[in-house]
């Protein structure tokens, strides 16, 4: 669905993004992840028409960017960090008038807001909408035409801890239907339960691509914290599993001490984002 050539993006002296190489496939949920200034925005300006690439090659479903941007654009929504709606209008307004430009059959403006939950606010103006309500009405505006492709940037930011189930559900509905959606986010919780494939990216370049699962299974460092008492007084140690010399403590604690607690760290996919992109700002 998308292919990334040697993508460079420059500003000036600054380079945003540097050699940048990726594919998604179609109907894959992909995360695009990096600290702040990785390149992210830049290289999702780039895929939506937004920003000139320096060098390299773009293309979406085999439509080359920007030369044939006016065949990409019907098929692909694009879901920013921040909400552009007509704040005079009530949320059902909104999305009539895109239905309109979209030349689709308003009946569809009922269904996806009772898919976003916001029926009972529907004919409320905008204006009085909370942040996660403009959210989701953003979302709605977004997927009413059925692209093969989102952009989401920060889908579930300003949401409450049911409206992010319910969009992490949807995304994944979307998926299974064929959808390709490209996320960025700041929470490695969401990446891990709902990607399929994640790009890591820091000073514009690509660090590594992989399932959530597999990034934690090549990086996941193992800890064990024991603590056990001995002549009335608690003592806490923190030991390395892959470490030979760990283990044997480990093992003399159970055997020769009175064990209160062991208990094994669990290693996520956060710490695997902070291992990977602290390593690249060393």
């Amino acid at each position: 669905m998308i292919n990334i050539d040697h993508l460079n993006v420059k500003f000036d002296n600054f380079v945003a993004v540097n050699d940048l190489s990726l594919h998604v496939k179609r109907g894959e949920l992909f995360g695009f992840l990096g600290p702040n200034g990785a390149g992210k925005t830049t290289t999702i300006r780039v895929l939506t028409g937004y920003q000139a690439l320096s060098s390299g090659s773009v293309s979406i479903a085999g439509h080359a960017i920007p030369w044939q941007l006016s065949a990409i654009k019907p098929m692909v929504g694009f879901v920013p960090d921040t909400e552009n709606h007509y704040e005079d209008l009530t949320g059902r307004e909104n999305l009539s008038l895109y239905a309109d430009l979209y030349r689709l059959d308003r009946q569809c403006v009922g269904f996806w807001l009772a898919q976003l939950q916001l029926t009972e606010a529907a004919d409320l103006k905008v204006r009085h909408y909370s942040k996660g309500m403009k959210k989701k009405l953003l979302i709605a505006r977004e997927l009413m035409h059925n692209p093969a492709l989102v952009f989401f940037d920060e889908p579930t930011a300003n949401l409450d801890a049911h409206s992010i189930q319910l969009v992490r559900t949807l995304l994944r509905t979307l998926v299974q239907q064929g959808t390709t959606v490209f996320l960025t986010t700041h929470d490695m919780d969401e990446v891990e339960q709902i990607c399929d494939r994640v790009a890591i990216l820091a000073h514009g370049k690509l660090l590594e691509c992989d399932t959530p699962t597999a990034f934690i299974t090549r990086h996941a460092e193992r800890f064990c914290d024991v603590q056990y008492d001995r002549e009335g007084k608690t003592h806490r140690e923190t030991l390395h599993l892959d470490s030979e010399k760990d283990k044997f403590r480990l093992s003399d604690i159970v055997k020769s001490e009175h064990c209160v607690r062991v208990h094994s760290r669990e290693f996520r996919f956060e710490d695997v984002f902070k291992k990977i992109t602290g390593e690249a700002y060393v």
